[in-house]
């Protein structure tokens, strides 16, 4: 839900850009995207970071990866002992 919600914040970024017009005042003001945009952005990668911390204290094996591009979240995810 946080990437479907940061994706929709980027969206508005592009379309509207990085200032709005205050309600009132009529002044420049930053776009209230931008800080939802980072918020949201905070929460996927505490998700992220807490997913990958379940698999890796719960992780019995060593998942082989010689090449520093591999994903290794995908590697552990798809591993399949029995190839």
């Amino acid at each position: 839900m946080s990437v479907a919600r940061w994706i929709q914040c980027e969206m508005a970024i592009s379309q509207f850009g990085f200032l709005a017009k205050h309600p009132t005042t009529g002044a420049a003001i930053p776009s209230p995207y931008v800080a939802m945009s980072h918020a949201f952005m905070k929460q996927i990668n505490q998700s992220w970071y807490h997913i990958y911390q379940i698999v890796k204290e719960n992780c019995t094996r060593t998942i082989p990866s010689n090449n520093p591009q591999d994903d290794i979240m995908e590697r552990l995810l798809t591993y399949n002992p029995r190839r």
